[in-house]
């Protein structure tokens, strides 16, 4: 079936899950295993209707594929326009499949207000789609801060100690990205007024705008406080692991397998391609912040005596290695930092989720608490030790696919990068190895964990999928490197066309110091725009 026709596949995915919300509503709230099978129902309905992304989609086409568009709100020139790519496609792929995972794992753990907190998964799972498929930066918008709502309650409300304070922390911290990002897209909104004489949002049009390079610079800013918290990069990150710590399992996997991959698609899909002489203007700064962070991150993690919270000092640690590939600037640093992306979602779920089955038996995070767990749970040390190396990128396991790719995309342009980014990966090979032979290793010394009992059907379901995914992508990438050619290829057209003609393996790219170009922009007034576009990451 071709995906240009008319069929709107995307809207699809993105409102299933709301149905299934929808129809929770009218559950008599004492019925909770019906709850929990409408629930998962409508989970395992979301990623089905999602699997055409992956057979549908035309990997050698530069068009955005699926396209829906009609008018939303005519008077400002907004309109319902989504859309994907093969970047977008593999996000709402991630997101369906986390979303039936963090569904099934809460079957047992989610015992009180059962009904409002399925309801408040299903409808993240609309809000994280609709952000990956919207083509009109107001509907992005929205979307975006329609995930904020349910994941604040889900922290708030079925968190551990310090819910409250935690909940409030990271809605207000991206809040105030939010409304900052906001003023950004209202400049792009007017300079493209101002240029054209027409009002839109279409987002597709500003990535063939060239804007003047200070308007250019405090966009960015804008723009990068927005995403940057989400990611989150230091020194933006102080909300992330007290929202993990306190957040149940299932916020905790969908918050580190999609939530902080928004941040990253913000840059790559609006930051670089409309923005290209500011973000080549920021490299040196984003990269020093990246740096800092995947340090930083590493230490702090090798500090934690929480289980949980070590888990997310290292999301901080890897998403500044994502930021790292993708400001390299280079086809094969942006592939690399986005295959991380999809890794990180892979590996981190499967790492908050291996913490939830201990947390759901024996109510404790504290590292000192456990030992010897490989003796009386060897099928969980086995899941475990599979997640563990894929997360230290071990070679034939998918993190390694990721790290390779960045570190070559880096060190193409700055060495003393790529050796900072090789010291984060060493220390994260330290703290993951440490906690493994902490928790796995030795005498079963506590009584309390004589008994454990190992993972059952359910949590094998839950851990099957990502198994096979970190085997896949270490083994055979291809498949999702294929999808990611057009992708790369559109935003390096617009930040650094010296690499240009590319693809994801960087074949054909000439030297970066081959001299500026310039972008001509044929606007509706008839008048021509003429922007140098630097040739070269910094």
């Amino acid at each position: 079936m071709s995906n240009t026709a008319n069929f709107p596949l995307l809207s699809l995915i993105m409102f299933t899950p709301l149905v299934g919300a929808v129809l929770l509503l009218f559950v008599s709230k004492h019925s909770e295993d019906t709850i929990r099978w409408i629930a998962n129902g409508f989970a395992v309905l979301g990623f089905l209707v999602s699997l055409p992304l992956w057979f549908w989609l035309d990997v050698a086409t530069t068009d955005w594929q699926f396209v829906e568009k009609m008018d939303w709100i005519p008077s400002i020139g907004a309109q319902y326009f989504v859309g994907v790519d093969g970047f977008s496609s593999l996000l709402i792929l991630l997101a369906t499949l986390m979303g039936v995972i963090a569904i099934l794992s809460s079957w047992t753990a989610i015992t009180e207000r059962v009904k409002e907190y399925y309801i408040f998964l299903l409808v993240l799972q609309t809000g994280m789609i609709g952000a990956f498929v919207a083509l009109d930066f107001l509907l992005f918008f929205v979307f975006w801060e329609v995930m904020l709502v349910p994941m604040y309650f889900l922290i708030g409300i079925w968190g551990s100690s310090n819910r409250l304070y935690s909940a409030i922390k990271f809605f207000l911290f991206t809040l105030v990205g939010s409304v900052v990002m906001l003023l950004g897209i209202l400049a792009v909104y007017f300079y493209y007024h101002e240029v054209t004489g027409d009002y839109t949002f279409d987002i597709t049009k500003f990535h063939a705008l060239n804007m003047p390079f200070d308007l250019q610079w405090w966009v960015f800013l804008a723009f990068f406080l927005g995403f940057a918290v989400k990611v989150p990069m230091f020194p933006f990150h102080t909300w992330l692991p007290d929202a993990h710590t306190d957040a149940p399992t299932a916020g905790s996997v969908i918050l580190a397998a999609v939530l902080l991959k928004m941040g990253t698609y913000g840059f790559i899909r609006f930051s670089l391609p409309i923005l290209p002489e500011a973000t080549q203007a920021f490299v040196p700064w984003v990269v020093w912040l990246s740096i800092i962070g995947i340090i930083y991150g590493a230490l702090v993690a090798m500090a934690q005596r929480d289980w949980k919270r070590l888990v997310a000092y290292s999301s901080v640690s890897h998403m500044g290695m994502v930021m790292l590939g993708m400001f390299a600037l280079t086809p094969v640093g942006v592939t690399g930092s986005i295959v991380q992306q999809i890794n990180h979602g892979v590996s981190t779920g499967a790492l908050f989720l291996l913490v939830g089955v201990v947390y759901e038996r024996r109510h404790t995070r504290e590292i000192s608490e456990y030992g010897g767990l490989s003796k009386v749970m060897p099928a969980y040390a086995a899941v475990f030790l599979v997640m563990t190396m894929s997360s230290i990128g071990l070679p034939t396991l998918n993190g390694f696919i990721g790290e390779i790719l960045i570190l070559q995309g880096i060190f193409v342009v700055n060495k003393v990068w790529a050796a900072f980014a090789a010291t984060g990966i060493v220390l994260g090979a330290a703290y993951m190895l440490w906690l493994y032979q902490r928790t796995m290793f030795g005498t079963v010394d506590n009584p309390k964990n004589e008994k454990l009992p190992d993972l059952n059907l359910r949590e094998w379901a839950t851990f099957t999928p990502l198994l096979i995914l970190a085997v896949w992508i270490g083994l055979y990438p291809k498949p999702f490197l294929d999808r990611l050619d057009t992708s790369v290829d559109r935003v390096m057209a617009r930040v650094n066309s010296a690499y240009m003609p590319l693809n994801a393996l960087g074949q054909g790219a000439v030297e970066p110091n081959t001299p500026p170009k310039v972008l001509t922009l044929e606007v509706d007034s008839g008048d021509t725009a003429r922007t140098p576009v630097r040739g070269g990451a910094r």
